[in-house]
């Protein structure tokens, strides 16, 4: 079993502290910049960054739904841990400093891929999939905080 991982990454034109603020925030800006491969969005705990626990699907493809419910941490400044409670997978926001007024954001997804052709296939094509789609979610949130 090969850990598999996705990554992607964006500067966006804000001050790198709204970007933290803004993608910590499941009640109100992650919800409206998620996009349409999420569904069954649901704070269960918390909301805001550190200690809240956040349930979604992800249609990573026509055939592939994830059910997540996901523990967040804050283990560093700038950077987000989302651990999912029903699998290996992780998923860690690192917000940086880019320049005046600009951040970068990386996120990075690392989970425990299948054995044998399954995981071959897996470890090939997941990542580009899985980081088109947060690629999407950049997008939607730099749209949010430029404003």
């Amino acid at each position: 079993m090969a850990q598999v991982e996705a990554v992607t990454e964006r500067i966006i034109a804000a001050d790198p502290d709204d970007v933290f603020d803004a993608l910590a925030d499941y009640k109100d800006v992650r919800p409206k910049v998620l996009p349409e491969h999420f569904s069954e969005y649901e704070v269960r705990e918390g909301g805001d960054g550190e200690g809240s626990l956040v349930h979604w699907k992800l249609q990573a493809t026509s055939k592939r739904v994830r059910d997540c419910l996901l523990e967040v941490s804050e283990p560093t400044d700038g950077q987000l841990v989302e651990k999912d409670r029903n699998s290996s997978m992780v998923t860690t926001w690192t917000v940086t400093p880019a320049g005046e007024g600009r951040a970068k954001v990386v996120v990075s997804t690392v989970w425990n891929g299948a054995g044998g052709i399954g995981g071959f296939f897996e470890k090939t094509f997941a990542p580009k999939g899985l980081a088109r789609i947060y690629d999407a979610l950049l997008g939607k949130l730099a749209a949010e905080v430029e404003k």
